[in-house]
């Protein structure tokens, strides 16, 4: 039988912490999964749902959006996608007796993790203006209060529709589809918050905002780089991935301020080495760099290929791929003078590494023809994040290295469909193409004018300027920086409703009304009027393959996504609105067709998908070294190096995802790889930096953000990890620290908040215990 959840809300400073380990997975691995699904869904559900996982006939992982391999594990799941499969598949409802028993302001002091123990909801739920309880409301009503509150704005702008990544492909299209018809681009979604420095990037500089490379590609790379990413927690079947490309003779750099035990040992426990043996060594050299040091490091590393080039004495492999840069890229001279400028003591300053491992990564890159380079959070979250990337791109295009089998770009999406959700047009700046390929299809003029992202939203609602709040999925008050100002923001809104399949925080963060809608999740069979339905989803690599559920509902009146946007859009834009919503929530088939004829890369959608682990999108670069670039070429960039400075008794913080969690999903307290059980308010500090400020080992301390504007945000109790980290840095989880970072603190070029660059002061002696173990951030 699945266990019940959690009575009461357990205190989550006061953490037993032991050594942090040196591998990854193996036995103990299996055992946690099989005990985190069990408790979720019993022994017999837990076998049946999780051999589907990922498979060719069955559903997409809710969780990460690391692509499968073309021959699939029986097994192909990993811990933490067996804890997000085990969460949606849940034997615990949360029925309206249970919101009959718990006021908001009673749900309002409960964690993130407790909230999201209480299990499935079954029924739509109303907060009505004034009241302190959700009571169930009937869906046709339901619409009808979000079709009121839309139809009062005095401008369709009023109104925000987010969006999470584990939206499907067809209810991200009809979504926006929706939004726009009604007469608004914002569309903000959690892209604005991850990888938005990445597409910024990406697309000036090759034209395309998406990785160039596929999943065979690692295979056949002589060196990856593994920059700001720690694919032991937030991707893990990557592990395996970088096992094989280990075997087929690759090399490994990692570039990171934290050890991580998933790219030091990876014990695959899918083989008999990785359960009882020493498992693989991932890392052939590690650099611990300093927070934000990533653009100088790039940048001193394509000086030493230029001058290697410069020194060239004929023998051996060419340092920089002449041919290509002359055939295919622009503005290599302008970017070579920049680069030859670098300055080595600034170089060590910024990433605080000694010259002779930097000249050790520049031999390994000088010695590899196929360069790959992945990255995640790490790199885009700082107020330098664009350029940081652009290095990046600068660094592969010396060598030739996009549009080559075994090199290119990767960045590493988090959420399962992250990328596809913006393929289908969730995107507060869309192309005019777009837009006139949704036209024309549609028969409508959608609008031309920018829509807001995240940052813009929060602030639009703080001022009043936006009075309704939509959310397909996600956790978008916990996702979001600045938790004070978020909250209050939400809470000026006329309405705010959420697609979910839980409760979270932003369920108890409301405007003067609230609904939640329950839906679907991906692990359940979808019945419609035509039918058994199938949707489909795009990953991190831009393979686009079908996802189909098996389980029974959760309960008899949940919708799927599709099915609440069509009946939600008929009801506010009425009958004089010539899309077929009823035809699209009938049938997803039709969903396909029309994407079909407004996508580029989904011609011939439908047969595409049927093919057994679906199709893979055009991709300019890789597929043809074609860059549709406003030169039509890849371009070289060189921006001014930057990083952050920290002033004297100061550290660089960086907010961290703990291994029991994805995102704003906690699935338990502890974070098994560092060496913290039973807890989430801990600071990891270097020894020697805590030794220097006064900082003991397991005592307590305020975490005290300081701002270039003179302003300061405060998260109390904090217990003091001494953790091997680099030097002058910190790591604490979100969205605990959220509160740290301002809502104006945004990368240039992105407008992604920036929490991995946060200067914090470490006030020892802050409050303890029960108190201060739960607070409004969850």
């Amino acid at each position: 039988m699945a266990g019940k959840p959690p009575a009461g809300d357990p205190v989550q400073d006061a953490p037993d912490v032991t050594p942090p380990q040196t591998s990854a997975a193996g036995l103990p691995a299996v055992g946690h999964t099989l005990r985190a699904a069990q408790r979720q869904m019993g022994v017999k559900r837990t076998a049946l749902t999780l051999l589907r996982v990922n498979q060719k006939d069955g559903f997409d992982c809710p969780g990460c959006a690391w692509p499968e391999p073309g021959k699939r594990h029986t097994a192909e799941f990993c811990e933490n996608g067996a804890k997000a499969v085990a969460e949606e598949a849940t034997l615990r409802r949360v029925t309206p007796d249970f919101f009959a028993a718990h006021s908001l302001t009673d749900l309002a002091t409960r964690s993130g993790y407790w909230l999201g123990q209480q299990g499935r909801i079954t029924q739509p739920m109303y907060l009505p203006e004034g009241a302190d309880h959700y009571e169930p409301v009937p869906w046709e009503r339901a619409f009808d209060i979000v079709a009121e509150e839309l139809r009062a704005l005095d401008s369709p702008d009023e109104a925000v529709f987010y969006t999470s990544g584990r939206t499907s492909n067809e209810a991200a299209f009809l979504y926006q589809l929706f939004a726009r018809e009604f007469g608004t681009n914002n569309l903000p979604d959690c892209s604005n918050m991850c990888h938005e420095s990445s597409g910024s990037a990406l697309t000036e500089t090759l034209g395309v905002g998406k990785g160039s490379v596929l999943l065979e590609d690692l295979y056949r790379a002589d060196l990856i780089i593994v920059a700001g990413q720690n694919p032991g927690t937030n991707h893990p079947r990557m592990l395996s991935a970088l096992e094989k490309a280990k075997e087929e003779g690759a090399r490994i750099i990692t570039v990171n301020p934290l050890p991580e035990a998933g790219m030091e040992r990876f014990k695959n426990p899918q083989t008999p080495r990785g359960l009882a043996g020493r498992g693989t060594a991932l890392t052939d050299l590690f650099l611990q760099i300093r927070l934000g040091g990533d653009q100088a490091l790039f940048r001193t590393l394509n000086r030493l290929v230029l001058e290697a080039s410069d020194n060239a004495s004929g023998a051996g492999p060419a340092a920089i791929d002449a041919e290509f840069i002359a055939e295919h890229t622009h503005g290599f001279e302008e970017y070579a003078a920049e680069a030859r400028a670098q300055d080595w003591d600034e170089t060590l300053r910024a990433t605080g590494l000694d010259r002779d491992v930097i000249e050790r990564a520049l031999a390994m890159i000088l010695e590899s023809k196929r360069i790959i380079v992945c990255w995640a959070m790490g790199l885009t979250q700082h107020k330098h994040a664009v350029p940081t990337i652009k290095e990046i791109v600068n660094f592969l295009l010396l060598r030739g290295n996009i549009g080559r089998p075994g090199a290119g770009v990767c960045p590493v999406r988090g959420h399962s469909n992250v990328q596809g959700d913006r393929t289908m047009g969730i995107f507060e700046r869309p192309a005019p193409a777009f837009l006139d390929a949704l036209e024309k299809e549609f028969g409508f003029a959608p609008p031309r004018e920018h829509g807001l992202d995240v940052v813009r939203s929060i602030r639009a609602m703080r001022d009043g300027h936006a009075k309704v709040f939509v959310a397909m999925g996600g956790n978008f008050v916990s996702a979001t920086p600045d938790t004070e100002v978020t909250e209050a923001a939400m809470r000026r809104a006329r309405l705010t409703v959420h697609v979910s399949t839980k409760l979270n925080r932003s369920h108890v963060v409301t405007g003067a009304r609230a609904l939640i809608f329950p839906t679907l999740g991906r692990t359940e069979r979808d019945l419609q009027g035509g039918g058994e339905q199938f949707v489909t989803v795009e990953d991190s690599m831009g393979m686009v393959h079908a996802s189909r559920g098996r389980l029974e509902p959760a309960g008899p009146t949940l919708l799927s996504e599709p099915a609440i946007v069509c009946r939600l859009a008929r009801r506010v834009l009425g009958e004089d609105s010539r899309t077929p919503w009823e035809e699209f929530g009938h049938d997803y088939a039709t969903i396909r067709d029309r994407i079909s004829r407004v996508v580029p890369g989904f011609e011939d959608f439908e047969a595409k998908v049927s093919r057994p682990g679906g199709f893979t999108l055009p991709h300019a670069p890789r597929d043809s070294r074609r860059f549709p670039t406003a030169t039509g070429k890849a371009n070289f960039t060189a921006a001014p190096v930057e990083y952050p400075r920290v002033p004297e008794g100061r550290l660089l913080l960086q907010t961290i995802r703990s291994h029991d969690q994805y995102n704003t999903t906690i699935y338990g307290l502890d974070d098994r790889y560092r060496g913290i059980r039973n807890g989430r308010r801990v600071v990891l500090v270097n020894p020697e930096d805590a030794a220097d400020l006064g900082l003991a080992d397991g005592g307590y301390a305020d975490l005290v953000s300081e701002w270039v504007d003179g302003s300061e945000r405060r998260a109390p109790g904090f217990r003091i990890v001494h953790y091997p980290t680099a030097r002058g840095c910190a790591a604490a989880y979100y969205p605990e620290t959220n509160v740290l970072v301002p809502l104006d603190s945004t990368a240039d070029g992105s407008n992604t908040p920036v929490s991995k660059s946060v200067v914090v002061r470490v006030e020892a002696g802050g409050a303890s215990g029960p108190e201060t173990g739960i607070t409004a951030a969850g």
